[in-house]
């Protein structure tokens, strides 16, 4: 058993792997393609707008169809696919539209090398989405049935030394890639990492405990809205207490009635012409009061939800424009050349240390009742941290302008520009502090707040927010190129970098992100928040990305 879930572990190659490569496609698409950096910034954002908006989506086909075993199977299949596809997309590997051709410029990327990469980066987000949203939980499975067969804690020892050099392996190879030149090698070494790690899992097959799906508790929210629908018609009746539920068979977990959204209500009641026993036979046109409060509850939601989008546009910059900046600016040390990926160190010390504070924070309020407004408090102070990184990003890009008109390298966008990569730091660890302290704070409200019944979805949930707020951000940008342009101004995104006015930008979203937070407070306070159940939280780690939310509330922030 314990062999099988080391198996299990070594898909982690594919995930941290595959990670890297994709953080660098900024940088590939423009040195490469020779694309502009909006473009560029657009096919980046979309890719990862689909990475965070799927996982509900693939969490309720594997709680309905698959299970978790299959989407694990059938994702890793995908991710070697995808990461194949992208190193064969690369200019060496196959001819461009100059017949033999290797170098790495856009006349040597033909129609069958485009068609390749795109589908390439459908497939690794298909295989991303299926390992965040089964792996652990598969991985859970695994240990629970370990745990019953009794095997002993020295073995236990014996599996996570073995898992902790399998995560090790990957770590290694990404910070090694940086210093490997050709991006054929660059993306074909977690392509075969990935096969790699897709064939040893594939291998214990037989061994591993595989269960089956047991059903979605969306489904429930499905069957209020049809159930509801079918009684347009019927009058709720006064006397809430006529409403069916069921709280006297099996224990089943009773909600109190609230009078909001009272249209739900109908899902619950109780047909004269028909007996009790022949109405529960379609649960599709009778729900439980229980039922139909847990979906307001999540409607309830939806106004705040609504503004974790614009956190999500800021969070985007990180991935797209932040990273094409530094990657024009002097990466020396001395005489060191520092990689790309060391700001991106800076970052996740940052989000670890700030998300830290935070559970310092919340912890501080001990058995308190105000306990619950926590979570709310957090996501206020994410925000303004998101505030102080586009003003500091604002600032720097302003000054790196200054730099590029004093050395005449405007119309030369591919020259080195003097003036060290490490202005960025500020606004990296900002931005890494905003991420930290919004995730955590985002995820204990969801899970203060969510049905019981759905705690496993609510890390979906969050996550995909932000994934639209990733999308958004190409209409943003697009949108805000052309209210730039009205009376004849220039567009503040131009082909190169050097030409465009990015620092306008980061104050938009400035002004963007004060005003939400400001919108946010007001729903904040409207909210009618649930008695907490948080306990003590414990530190997060954001090492691993595939941990699904724990059901007990007491460590809902560990993700």
């Amino acid at each position: 058993m314990l062999s099988s879930i080391t198996r299990i572990s070594v898909l982690t190659w594919a995930d941290i792997l595959a990670a890297y490569a994709m953080w660098m496609m900024m940088t590939y698409l423009t040195n490469v393609w020779k694309i502009s950096f909006v473009h560029a910034a657009a096919i980046v954002n979309f890719f990862w707008g689909t990475v965070l908006m799927l996982p509900l989506a693939i969490q309720y086909i594997v709680d309905t169809i698959t299970g978790n075993y299959w989407m694990l199977l059938l994702s890793s299949f995908a991710y070697s696919a995808g990461l194949g596809f992208l190193t064969m997309s690369t200019p060496p590997v196959m001819s461009g539209s100059m017949g033999n051709c290797s170098e790495y410029k856009p006349e040597c990327i033909g129609e069958g090398q485009k068609i390749l990469f795109y589908t390439a980066l459908g497939l690794t987000a298909f295989g991303m989405v299926g390992h965040l949203t089964s792996m652990g939980a598969f991985m859970a499975e695994q240990m629970t049935q370990a745990r019953i067969e009794n095997i002993s804690e020295r073995a236990f020892k014996l599996f996570f030394l073995s898992f902790f050099g399998v995560v090790l392996v990957p770590i290694t190879g990404a910070i090694a890639l940086p210093y490997i030149k050709p991006w054929s090698i660059r993306f074909g070494i977690p392509a075969i990492c990935t096969v790699v790690a897709t064939l040893i899992f594939l291998i214990g097959s037989c061994s591993y405990h595989i269960g089956k799906p047991l059903g979605s508790p969306l489904t429930t929210v499905f069957r209020v809205f049809v159930a509801s629908a079918s009684k347009l018609f019927y009058r709720v009746p006064r006397d809430f207490s006529k409403l069916y539920e069921r709280n006297a068979i099996n224990n089943l977990y009773v909600a109190p009635h609230t009078r909001g959204l009272r249209c739900l209500d109908k899902a619950a009641i109780l047909l004269p012409d028909k007996t009790i026993e022949e109405q529960e036979t379609n649960r599709w046109r009778l729900c439980r009061v229980t039922e139909v409060e847990e979906t307001k509850s999540l409607l309830r939601m939806i106004p705040i939800c609504l503004t974790f989008i614009i956190p999500g546009v800021v969070s985007s910059i990180g991935l797209t424009y932040f990273l094409e900046q530094a990657d024009h600016l002097n990466r020396k040390v001395g005489k060191l050349s520092v990689p790309l990926p060391i700001l991106l160190w800076f970052y996740d010390i940052a989000k670890s240390q700030f998300a830290s504070i935070f559970v310092t924070f919340v912890n501080s309020f001990g058995e308190s009742r105000n306990k619950k407004y926590a979570p709310a408090i957090g996501i206020a102070m994410s925000m303004i941290l998101a505030i102080l990184c586009c003003i500091t990003a604002g600032k720097v890009e302003t000054r790196r302008l200054d730099v590029i008109r004093s050395h005449g390298l405007t119309e030369k966008p591919d020259e080195k520009i003097p003036m060290s990569m490490f202005w960025l730091l500020p606004q990296f660890l900002l931005l890494g502090g905003f991420d930290g302290v919004s995730e955590i704070s985002i995820s204990c409200f969801f899970i203060d707040q969510f049905p019981p019944l759905m705690f496993t979805y609510a890390a979906h949930i969050v996550i995909g927010v932000f994934g639209v707020g990733t999308m958004g951000s190409v209409l943003c940008v697009y949108l805000v190129g052309i209210i730039s342009e009205r009376k004849g101004q220039e567009n503040w995104f131009q082909d190169t970098l050097n030409k465009s006015r990015l620092d306008n930008y980061y104050w938009v979203l400035t002004a963007l992100t004060a005003a939400n937070l400001v919108v946010f407070i007001v729903f904040a306070v409207w909210y009618a928040y649930r008695d907490s159940r948080l306990g003590d939280l414990e530190e997060p780690e954001f090492e691993e990305t595939d941990e699904p939310f724990d059901n007990d509330p007491k460590y809902c922030c560990c993700c």
